[in-house]
């Protein structure tokens, strides 16, 4: 693929902040990146959220770029051979909000989730 098609897919700044305010509102444009911050309750739910965005990045083969401290990974995609925003970024960071923001207590059924005592926490909910 030439540089001309592969850019085609890039979406202007204006239609990606558009696009996250509806469809990421936790998501945010920055520096030429889509990213988000999620906040962990300690170095294991870091490495499990590192772990999960791995994962699915492998699985769609797109990469993103992370950052991680103690209590959060901040997750930053760019479409690398696009260089810019495209539809596979959006993709990927629903999959990666649908998969780390998953909380199997609320939709009821067998997977009850992680108790409620601070020990077996490893991820800051927004909601």
């Amino acid at each position: 693929m030439g540089m001309a098609e592969a850019r085609e897919g890039v979406l202007d700044d204006e239609t990606v902040v558009s696009r996250l305010k509806a469809e990421l509102p936790e998501w945010r444009l920055e520096d030429g990146w889509i990213r988000r911050t999620y906040k962990t309750a300690s170095w294991k739910g870091t490495l499990m959220v590192i772990n999960t965005v791995g994962h699915l990045a492998e699985a769609a083969w797109h990469h993103p770029d992370l950052t991680a401290s103690y209590a959060w990974v901040e997750v930053r995609l760019m479409n690398h051979a696009a260089k810019g925003i495209t539809e596979k970024d959006f993709s990927l960071a629903r999959k990666i909000e649908e998969v780390v923001g998953w909380q199997p207590g609320l939709e009821g059924g067998g997977l009850e989730g992680t108790p409620t005592d601070a020990r077996f926490a490893y991820i800051k909910y927004d909601k």
